[in-house]
């Protein structure tokens, strides 16, 4: 029996997902990754299952350091105000700092997948953050939605914020943008203003 290599297994969980990044699932094969990782296909099958194994791996992985990253230093029983403060700059220093993790985990959510693996294990991120619009909504400092209409307008500004600073500018003729904590705040004082009963 051949021992595990953390060294050869990151590098696998690496490769695999700049794989499905940059060339989406069906890209994904033993033999690719092998030769991308820099081992054999039976390596792969050390750490791995099969093919659906490895990506429900990495999804369930990414999925925890994602929730401990967005849940650092929150808490479900702060004020709305404050507790959406924190999830901003929590997402937003994520998803800046692990731009290949913040996009596998997207791909993943709008793959079959996704609905496969989401059922397979709980996550608490999900109780705390709807603990918190409950709460919210009980101290009537939130409107009360369908959760669709509430995500949407309480994060969809701050990943496209992001996804503007990824790529640097809107337009040609338009200046370069960074973001910054200072627009940040900006645009979540005007999603608090629409969010606020």
């Amino acid at each position: 029996m051949r021992l595990r290599d953390e060294t050869k297994e990151l590098a696998i969980r690496e490769k695999a997902m700049e794989m499905i990044v940059q060339e989406g699932f069906d890209g994904l094969s033993m033999q690719k990754l092998a030769k991308a990782a820099g081992v054999s296909p039976a390596t792969i099958y050390i750490y791995f299952k099969d093919r659906e194994d490895l990506i429900r791996q990495i999804y369930y992985e990414e999925m925890q350091t994602m929730s401990a990253k967005t849940l650092k230093g929150f808490d479900p029983g702060m004020p709305f105000k404050e507790g959406l403060r924190v999830q901003w700059m929590n997402r937003a220093n994520y998803c800046l700092q692990y731009p290949l993790r913040m996009h596998f985990l997207e791909q993943m959510r709008h793959s079959p997948f996704h609905e496969k693996f989401r059922t397979e294990r709980q996550n608490p991120f999900w109780e705390t953050m709807n603990s918190f619009v409950k709460n919210a909504i009980d101290r009537k400092e939130l409107v009360p939605l369908p959760v669709e209409v509430y995500w949407s307008i309480a994060f969809a500004p701050l990943y496209q914020l992001i996804k503007f600073h990824r790529s640097e500018r809107l337009a040609p003729d338009w200046g370069s943008f960074v973001l910054d904590e200072k627009i940040l705040d900006q645009a979540l004082t005007l999603v608090l203003k629409a969010l606020k009963p």
